[in-house]
């Protein structure tokens, strides 16, 4: 997995804007949760692609095929 990133803007009027980058799938409100109940209501979410996509794991498999 690459390197995961959590960007925060504020704003003069104090709103906060958090953007992750980095994961994929639901992952991203599991990496943000305790900061978010740490900051206070949540307004708005906007997802990227990436939240949509499924995390891919690869496996090392090895096959072997025998001739009788």
């Amino acid at each position: 997995m690459g390197q995961q990133t959590i960007k925060f803007s504020i704003k003069q009027d104090g709103t906060v804007i958090e953007e992750v980058t980095g994961v994929v799938g639901n992952d991203c409100e599991n990496l943000t949760k305790v900061i978010e109940e740490k900051l206070g209501t949540v307004v708005k979410v906007q997802h990227k692609p990436a939240y949509y996509q499924q995390q891919i794991t690869q496996e090392d498999v090895s096959l072997q095929h025998h001739q009788d």
